[in-house]
């Protein structure tokens, strides 16, 4: 059971990973303070906890955000995914497979983030949103191709301490296939 509300403090129901939790949190508790301290949901990581490292990256409604500068009772209402709602039961997320597969981590600590990241950029990209590096943005010109330049920019808001960001890519732009690959049939499918 929670403790009661005070003048400084919120009852909030978060959603995290498609499970609902009652938690009494004072109004300044960052979501990633949250996950980590009262959920014990400690993959996601605290890094910088300044917003810059990008090692506490979660999706909220799909939508990548640094857990770290998020407050909890701003996160009330909204549909929160960590790493430990990635994989689905005994099977890996997809982008999860790809960093295990081509060794996109070396010490790990960056990992988490840097895969929620990747999940959020892959959508990002098939719903043609254009990045800094994006030459056409023009919205009939549809996705761009997803080079190399495309996805370090996409990227770019997640640090590596170790340097394994040529794996990191690799990781990206084959979970990414993976996906097109999934849409065009589903499409197929669908006519």
């Amino acid at each position: 059971m929670a403790p009661a509300p005070t003048s400084t403090s919120s009852a909030v129901i978060l959603n995290v990973n498609g499970q609902k939790h009652q938690l009494t949190v004072d109004h300044r508790t960052t979501l990633l303070d949250a996950l980590r301290e009262r959920l014990d949901m400690t993959g996601t990581k605290k890094g910088c906890d300044q917003g810059q490292c990008g090692a506490c990256t979660v999706l909220i409604d799909g939508r990548r955000a640094v857990a770290c500068l998020h407050l909890a009772v701003a996160a009330e209402g909204r549909e929160i995914t960590t790493i430990e709602g990635m994989a689905e039961g005994d099977r890996l997320h997809p982008v999860q497979q790809a960093f295990l597969d081509l060794d996109g981590y070396q010490c790990g600590y960056c990992t988490p983030g840097q895969i929620c990241s990747a999940v959020a950029v892959i959508e990002e990209h098939a719903a043609g949103w254009p990045s800094a590096v994006t030459d056409d943005v023009r919205p009939e010109a549809g996705p761009p191709p997803l080079t190399p330049a495309e996805i370090r920019e996409r990227m770019s808001g997640n640090l590596c301490r170790c340097g394994a960001y040529v794996s990191i890519l690799q990781a990206v732009a084959r979970a990414a296939g993976a996906h097109r690959t999934t849409a065009t049939e589903a499409e197929e499918g669908a006519a």
